[in-house]
């Protein structure tokens, strides 16, 4: 009788145990950080297709503002073949964005962006119902975000600026492949 005791009392331990461990989990996922899977050249060179990354929340769920060079993950504004979106924030509430000759100017000033591949020219198509011409004001609220693959990013040139709800996390590694792990900037 003893050792059944004994051995229900280790089994309540064990579960009781695991029951913590996945609450933990679900409360970091939640509020403190997330991995996400990039599945699309938008962002390359800086992440390449299959990279994995790692978002933190905690800025974001503290109400604190992202700044421009930030890359964050979004919700999608449009419907698309991705839920989640990864691009990096070019201008932020009350800047004005400009694309001239394939170069984007925030604010009258011409960016320097050594992690750029390509021009920054409109688009030629925008999402269904919106309509975006420049020069843009960001405007209150909202954030400018394009992908680093300007080429092969439908970006805010496409769907305009996004809400800051829309923001779900702020890329700060990443964690896989192996060969590439480390800060994303």
């Amino acid at each position: 009788m003893e050792r059944l005791r004994s051995v229900a009392s280790g089994l309540i331990e064990w579960v009781v145990i695991f029951a913590i461990a996945c609450i933990f989990m679900v409360v970091v996922r939640l509020f403190v950080a997330e991995p996400y899977y990039v599945p699309t050249a938008s962002m390359e060179p800086t992440i390449m297709v299959g990279d994995q990354v790692v978002g933190q929340k905690v800025t974001l769920e503290l109400g604190m503002p992202v700044a421009s060079g930030d890359i964050v993950v979004f919700r999608n504004p449009t419907t698309g073949d991705h839920d989640i979106l990864v691009k990096r924030v070019i201008a932020t509430a009350g800047q004005t964005v400009d694309l001239i000759d394939g170069v984007v100017y925030v604010d009258g000033a011409p960016l320097e962006e050594p992690y750029a591949v390509g021009c920054s020219y409109e688009l030629a198509q925008q999402a269904p119902g919106i309509s975006v011409s420049f020069p843009y004001t960001v405007p209150e609220g909202m954030v400018w975000v394009m992908g680093d693959n300007r080429g092969n990013s439908a970006d805010s040139r496409y769907f305009g600026a996004i809400p800051e709800e829309n923001l779900v996390a702020v890329v700060l590694v990443r964690y896989w492949p192996l060969d590439r792990i480390g800060p994303v900037s």
